[in-house]
C-alpha cells in the first residue's frame, strides 16, 4: 500500500502499524497528493491510504484522479474529526473507506484488509458526516432528497425484495437504533430482530449494518425521521448524536479478518 500525508510523523506512525502485519506490504510514502499520483503509476498499490488537506495537490483531487485512472486501487481517507469538512466530497470522489488518523491500530488495520476485500469501512465519526449530508439534501430538497433517481433513470433492481416486516425493521435500521431499541419498539424478541437483520444485510448485498442503512437511504427504502419519536442523544461532548453514529458504534470491530493465509500484497 501507499500511504500519503504531508506530516513525517503520521506517514511514519502508519508505516509502522501496518509494517506488522504480515499480509500487507508498504511500498512507499507520498507527502501530497501530486506525490501519490506519481507513486501510484510506478509502484502500482493495492491501497492508499489518502490524507485530505494537503499542500500541491489535496487528497480529495488526488482520489479522484486515481479512481478514475486506476480504477483497481482502493483508496481510503484519512481525516480528522472536528476540522475536516471534506468527507462527503471523498466519497464523491471515489473513496473505499474513511477512517480518522487518531484511530486505533486494529481498526486501521480492518479498513485497509475490507478494502482489499471489496469492502468499505466508515468510522463512526465518518458515518455521522454522512448522515449530516443526507440531512441538508433532505432540508433543502425534501421531495426528492433520498429518494435516488426517477423511475425511468433507476438502476434495474438487484438485490432480493425484502418483505413488509423486513422494510419496517430496516426503516428503524436506518435510523440507528440497535436490535434491542427496535424489539422495544416493534414489540419482537431481540433474538427475532438480530435474524431480520441478518437477512436483510444479505439480500441488500451489503457488508453490516450500517452500509445497510446507507444503501436504505440512498435507495429510497428508508426515510430519515425528524425527530418525532424524541430521539435525542447526545455524544460526551454534548453535540447531538447522529444516527449512523450509533450504528457505526454498534458494528465497531465487526469486520472480518483477512481471509485464509494467502498473502495480499497493499
Amino acid at each position: 500500500m501507499l500511504i500519503v500525508d504531508d506530516q513525517d510523523i503520521v506517514r511514519q506512525g502508519l508505516g509502522v502499524i501496518l509494517r506488522h502485519q504480515p499480509d500487507l506490504e508498504v511500498v512507499g510514502f507520498a507527502a501530497n497528493g501530486q506525490e501519490a499520483l506519481d507513486y501510484v503509476s510506478s509502484l502500482a498499490p493495492d491501497v492508499v491510504l489518502m490524507d485530505l488537506k494537503m499542500p500541491v495537490l489535496n487528497g480529495i483531487r488526488a482520489t479522484k484522479r486515481i479512481t478514475e485512472q486506476f480504477s483497481q486501487i482502493k483508496v481510503i481517507a484519512l481525516t480528522t474529526y472536528g476540522s475536516d469538512e471534506w468527507v462527503f466530497d471523498a466519497i464523491r470522489a471515489g473513496a473505499s473507506g474513511y477512517i480518522l488518523k487518531d484511530s486505533d491500530s486494529e481498526t486501521i488495520v480492518r479498513a485497509v484488509r475490507g478494502a482489499v476485500e471489496g469492502t468499505v469501512y466508515l468510522d463512526p465519526a465518518v458515518a455521522g458526516r454522512v448522515l449530516q449530508e443526507f440531512n441538508r439534501l433532505a432540508t433543502a430538497m425534501p421531495d426528492r432528497a433520498l429518494q435516488g433517481p426517477a423511475p425511468s433513470q433507476a438502476p434495474e433492481t438487484c438485490f432480493e425484495p425484502l418483505t413488509e416486516r423486513e422494510l419496517t425493521i430496516l426503516q428503524e435500521l436506518a435510523q440507528g437504533r440497535s436490535n434491542r431499541e427496535i424489539a422495544d419498539v416493534l414489540c419482537l424478541a431481540e433474538g427475532t430482530v438480530k435474524n431480520y437483520v441478518s437477512t436483510i444485510i444479505g439480500k441488500l448485498q451489503a457488508n453490516d449494518r450500517t452500509q445497510a442503512a446507507i444503501l436504505a437511504l440512498r435507495r429510497g427504502l428508508a426515510k430519515l425521521e425528524k425527530g418525532e419519536r424524541g430521539d435525542h442523544s447526545h455524544s460526551a461532548d454534548g453535540r447531538s448524536a447522529s444516527p449512523l453514529d450509533r450504528s457505526s458504534a454498534h458494528n465497531a470491530g465487526r469486520a472480518s479478518a483477512s481471509p485464509g493465509a494467502a498473502e495480499t500484497r497493499s
